[in-house]
C-alpha cells in the first residue's frame, strides 16, 4: 500500500499531493494553499494546479495545466513569490506549465481537470 499519495480539491483544482517522505502532511497541505491561491491571481482562468511534490530537500515541484500558452511566462515570478512567502530559497520551488490545446480535453467541470492530469502523465487514462 502507498502512503505518499493524497489528492486535495481547493476551488476549482483537484490535485494530487506527493511527498518523498511519506504520507502528505499539514505543512504540505498549507504550502497547496498558497500556491493554488497564487496560480488563481497570476495566471488564467484555465490554469489548474494538476500535482505538487514535496522532495526530501525541501524542495516542490509542482505541475500546472493550462490551455493558455501565455501561463508560462509568469511561472518563474509566481515560484519566486510562493518561495518568499514560504521561507524558501527560489531554487526549491520548480513550476512546470503544460500547455494543451482545447481541442485536447473537455473544457467541462472535472472532465477538464481530469484530462489535464493525464496529460501531465498524474494519473493514468481511463480505458
Amino acid at each position: 500500500m502507498e502512503f505518499e499519495y493524497d489528492w486535495l480539491t481547493l476551488g476549482r483544482h483537484r490535485i494530487r499531493l506527493r511527498s518523498t517522505k511519506g504520507f502528505p502532511t499539514e505543512t504540505l497541505r498549507t504550502a497547496v494553499e498558497v500556491i493554488r491561491l497564487a496560480i488563481d491571481s497570476n495566471m488564467s482562468a484555465r490554469a489548474r494546479l494538476v500535482e505538487v511534490v514535496f522532495r526530501q530537500e525541501s524542495a516542490y515541484e509542482i505541475a500546472v495545466g493550462t490551455t493558455f500558452a501565455e501561463d508560462r511566462l509568469c511561472a518563474r515570478h509566481i515560484g519566486a513569490a510562493i518561495a518568499t512567502v514560504l521561507g524558501l530559497q527560489p531554487e526549491q520551488i520548480n513550476i512546470f506549465v503544460t500547455v494543451v490545446t482545447q481541442e485536447e480535453v473537455d473544457l467541462h467541470f472535472g472532465v477538464y481537470e481530469r484530462m489535464l492530469a493525464e496529460k501531465l502523465g498524474v494519473v493514468p487514462p481511463i480505458q
